[in-house]
């Protein structure tokens, strides 16, 4: 099996990476109230100095009423959060690795105790000001985050929060501008989102938005069922400003559509043109579910993975309880050391190393 072609540098716009592996975005909540530390920037360097290609940052969020559902989930807002990002930046850099700030919204539908007396955020509770209060929110956290010195940032409009619940019928049953009966419709929040990103951090600093069919409220669902339905849904959000789309998947080997053994992620390169990330179970026998009762997963090949990139399928691959487990895990993968790299184990998920 010859690895050579995902070593290869990826270059868009001002990004270009090292090679075509990007360490998944994954809540860890180690932030004390918000604000990540000296621990945190360790954890990202050393996978950085590992040789990851691309960090996405666990999710971050924005500065908007219940906008997480745990309090030690990283804040980006405030003076001292910053501050402290463009620390967590700048170790990143210094250990030769490239960083992207996940930016995030949960929607939230229940408010953790921490959480002040106000108002849930949804797309059935939210008010026109509200909607604007948000994308403004989403802006100015684009803005500090290349204000700080970050290579690129990702847009989490996946798993069932709130970006994705205007997108779903189920969760979003506005009968204004920002709902409607079509998947393109209801696209309109995270359109004027992407809009108000764009023009907040310029023509060449790259976006990248994490998409998902499956919700975390129901793992069935698919909001395109077609891709005639999959390309009208997103080639307006090419035209707002999204450079690369991440199609999360739990299993990247599994096929979108019948007819095709395309994932989500090649289905979106497919009717977009752009580029794409992969993700789901990479280098795992078993995907994600079994953290949550305590199961591990043991290693896998990636002979399907390679097939696929290699037949131009998607460009980057998301790599997430692998990296985890193993911060080493790419540079195993670059010397063929398969048999030196370590199965997941659940207990992984309440450490940060």
């Amino acid at each position: 099996m010859n690895l050579d072609a995902l070593f290869n540098p990826f270059q868009y716009k001002g990004l270009t990476l090292k090679n075509r592996f990007v360490m998944a975005p994954m809540t860890r909540a180690f932030a004390t109230d918000g604000v990540p530390n000296e621990q945190i920037a360790d954890y990202y360097s050393r996978r950085a100095a590992a040789g990851v290609g691309l960090i996405l940052t666990e999710g971050t969020v924005i500065n908007r009423p219940a906008s997480k559902n745990m309090k030690d989930i990283p804040n980006f807002y405030g003076e001292e959060a910053l501050a402290n990002w463009g620390k967590v930046a700048k170790a990143v850099h210094n250990n030769g690795g490239l960083i992207a700030p996940q930016i995030w919204h949960v929607g939230n539908t229940q408010a953790g105790p921490w959480l002040p007396e106000a108002p849930l955020e949804s797309p059935d509770t939210m008010t026109l000001q509200d909607i604007q209060a948000t994308i403004n929110a989403f802006a100015e956290a684009a803005k500090n985050a290349k204000a700080l010195g970050f290579d690129a940032l990702e847009i989490h409009g996946a798993h069932g929060y709130l970006i994705d619940q205007f997108f779903w019928a189920e969760t979003n049953h506005r009968t204004d501008e920002y709902g409607g009966k079509t998947l393109k419709e209801r696209s309109r929040f995270a359109l004027d989102v992407v809009k108000a990103i764009r023009e907040a951090v310029g023509s060449d600093f790259v976006i990248i938005l994490r998409l998902s069919q499956w919700k975390q409220q129901d793992y069935t669902v698919k909001l395109a069922h077609t891709p005639a339905e999959l390309e009208e849904w997103l080639v307006p959000l090419v035209e707002a400003g999204v450079d690369i789309f991440h199609g999360s998947q739990r299993r990247y080997w599994e096929p979108e559509f019948d007819g095709s053994d395309l994932n989500f992620a090649g289905w979106i390169k497919k009717v977009t043109g752009q580029p794409t990330i992969t993700v789901g179970s990479v280098g795992l026998s078993d995907d994600f579910m079994g953290v949550w009762t305590g199961q591990g997963a043991e290693t896998s090949k990636i002979d399907e993975l390679l097939r696929r990139f290699e037949r131009g399928d998607f460009d980057l691959v998301a790599v997430g309880r692998s990296l985890l487990q193993d911060p080493q895990w790419v540079q195993k993968v670059k010397a063929g050391s398969f048999d030196d790299i370590k199965p997941f184990e659940a207990a992984s998920v309440q450490k940060l190393y």
